[in-house]
């Protein structure tokens, strides 16, 4: 342990240029954008301007830098045999809607940085960042190499850093400022199924012309829109305002001639946590159920009610699972689609513990839906990631925590995915402390400046204890 060392007091020396230049990153609209990707700029231009950005400050600061064809890039101190990693990434979710400030023009207010990307994971990645910058500016000596590894496809499909590790060594050890303290030494495993169905309306009352809900698979639905052709749409709009009374959702319904629109309101949350958001699509489609669809239209509504409606550990579909260790499966329906004459479309992902595969759902689920008429695939997934509490990493960083806060420091498991499960001794450590409000993934996201401020400097200690 160093010390003469006042890790909090150096932080705090910090504080106004970690500002400034989180601020600058925190402008940068970094949402994957398929339709503007390029081959330099593989998941659009906003993540590469990040990734420069963030580039551009290690160069400034001294360290040696490297981007590796703007799907991933490195900020490099040190020498020696062992290669630590510090994982963050620059994307973000998509906004959504409900939000009471710019999301992308950061502003403080009680406190609190509110922002996309705020506390994931622009807030806590600057934060390390500036860590490593202190132990640098600080001229301490060091035995190890480290890596600031930055990322540009964390919130979907790990594209980025999955190139980054085809050409660069994979880290002897490290963490991801990605998560909560006092540390996350496990996480589950990650499964997605897709759910399609046909898209044959006619035969009832009512017909779906359309029905879209969700932004990403790793998000609860805040939002859900239907359009339904009805031989009464008085009577689908007159009936919302009782459905709705005493539930956790809001509705609007709005007739033009022949065909009515519902527009349901749930909660964003974290789809690791579906239990802590409202899911809009399963309300809207637990409402919609009970007129006369038929065919291909029924079934996607049916099912949806049936089998995915409030279920967030997987009861309804068979697939719950609980370890000991690791916890329950959670079950998060995060995308729905169907257009009249076309076919629908919901995605399912699962954060599975130790106890199950990725396979051994997707069984389940064709053995559950096989009444419908419905093909169903499943997406590359991860595999549920745990390094034993007894590690020297996961010793070190719960020392570390331990020492700066007065906390109880103990193991974790979450269901969210982080760049720490890519190396074999990986784990998430920081920036949410155990009374910090969570607003990943939602309207308003926010992270206390104080709390951003603790973490630098214990992540400062951290590395340190890690590479002297």
């Amino acid at each position: 342990m160093t010390q003469n060392i006042d890790w909090k007091a150096e932080a705090a020396k910090r504080k106004d240029a970690y500002l400034e230049d989180l601020f600058d990153l925190l402008r940068i609209d970094s949402v994957r954008d398929d339709d503007n990707a390029t081959d330099e700029a593989p998941v659009g231009p906003g993540p590469k301007e990040a990734l420069e950005a963030f580039l551009a400050l290690g160069e400034r600061d001294g360290f040696t830098t490297k981007n590796v064809d703007n799907w991933a890039g490195h900020i490099e101190y040190g020498d020696g045999d062992e290669l630590m990693g510090v994982l963050a990434h620059v994307d973000v979710v998509p906004t959504g809607t409900g939000w009471e400030t710019d999301p992308f023009e950061p502003v403080i207010k009680d406190g609190r940085l509110y922002a996309r990307g705020s506390s994931d994971d622009k807030g806590p990645g600057m934060a390390a960042y500036y860590a490593l910058k202190m132990i640098k500016d600080l001229d301490l000596p060091v035995s190890k190499k480290v890596r600031f590894i930055i990322g540009t496809d964390e919130e979907s499909e790990w594209k980025g850093i999955k190139h980054y590790l085809k050409t660069e060594p994979e880290p002897d050890f490290g963490f991801s400022p990605d998560a909560s303290f006092p540390i996350i030494n496990g996480e589950k495993g990650n499964a997605t199924v897709f759910i399609e169905t046909k898209g044959a309306v006619d035969g009832g009352s009512e017909e779906l012309v359309q029905f879209e809900a969700g932004l990403r698979p790793n998000m609860v639905p805040q939002e859900a829109v239907a359009v339904v052709k009805s031989k009464n749409p008085e009577a689908i709009q007159a009936g919302l305002a009782d459905f709705v009374d005493g539930l956790p959702v809001s509705g609007v319904a709005a007739v033009d001639g022949d065909q009515v629109t519902i527009e349901m309101t749930g909660k964003a949350a974290h789809g690791s946590k579906p239990a802590s958001g409202v899911n809009a699509a399963t309300y809207l489609a637990r409402y919609l159920s009970d007129f006369d669809f038929a065919k291909d239209a029924k079934a996607f509504l049916e099912l949806t009610m049936l089998y995915l409606h409030d279920d967030p550990e997987g009861e309804k579909l068979g697939i719950a699972v609980t370890d000991a260790i690791m916890g329950e499966l959670t079950s998060n329906p995060g995308v729905f689609s169907f257009k009249a004459n076309e076919g629908g479309k919901i995605t399912v992902n699962m954060r599975y513990p130790q106890g199950t595969t990725e396979e051994a759902l997707f069984e389940t689920f064709k053995t559950k839906l096989s009444d419908y008429d419905l093909t169903l695939s499943k997406a590359n997934g991860k595999e549920p990631h745990y390094v034993p509490a007894n590690d020297p990493l996961v010793t070190t960083l719960l020392d570390v925590y331990h020492r700066q806060t007065g906390l109880e420091a103990h193991e974790m498991v979450i269901g969210g995915g982080t760049y720490g499960r890519l190396m074999k001794r990986g784990v998430a450590f920081g920036a949410m402390f155990p009374d910090s409000v969570d607003t990943m993934h939602q309207a308003n996201e926010f992270m206390a400046i104080d709390d951003l401020m603790k973490s630098m400097a214990i992540y400062a200690e951290a590395i340190y204890e890690l590479i002297k």
